[in-house]
């Protein structure tokens, strides 16, 4: 039986030459690749954080929409990893990994900080991209994984992440 499978991320990294923050994942989940988008886990709590943040609806948004809410706030999304082997959704099971060319990004953008999405999005992303350690803050992870921290624990730290 196969422990693993082969996946690419096929999502665009969501940003402009406005985009002043950068939200890293580490690799959408089997639900997020299944419905093409970010974060599109019903039980991750990314958009309850974001809707809570920013006053916008995200959670009753098309993808277009968030994108462009996103987008108006400054906010650019994307993940560490482009390509890897994982078994389902597991971030543990992460290996094999090639890396988002995060270096593009900041070069079309007016990226000033990069919030990492939970522990192995800033393990990975401090592997990848050592130079840019200085840029990075990990923040606790909005996957349904993440038992220790409340909806309310998470608003509040993402909040004094996003808006400081």
């Amino acid at each position: 039986m196969k422990t693993t499978d082969s996946v690419q991320n096929e999502f665009p990294a969501i940003f402009d030459g406005h985009s002043r923050l950068l939200i890293l994942g580490s690799m959408p989940s089997e639900a997020s690749r299944a419905a093409g988008f970010y974060y599109m886990n019903p039980r991750n709590r990314f958009w309850k954080v974001m809707t809570e943040i920013l006053g916008e609806p995200f959670e009753t948004m098309s993808a277009e929409d968030k994108t462009q809410a996103l987008l108006s706030h400054g906010i650019a999304l994307s993940d560490v990893v482009l390509t890897c082997e994982i078994r389902r959704s597991s971030d543990a099971s992460i290996k094999n990994v090639t890396y988002t060319d995060i270096p593009y990004l900041l070069a079309r953008s007016e990226i000033e900080k990069i919030l990492l999405n939970g522990g192995k999005a800033h393990e990975l992303f401090l592997r990848g991209f050592p130079t840019l350690a200085p840029l990075a803050e990990r923040l606790p992870s909005t996957s349904p994984a993440n038992a220790r921290d409340s909806l309310d624990n998470l608003i509040e730290i993402w909040k004094a992440a996003i808006l400081h």
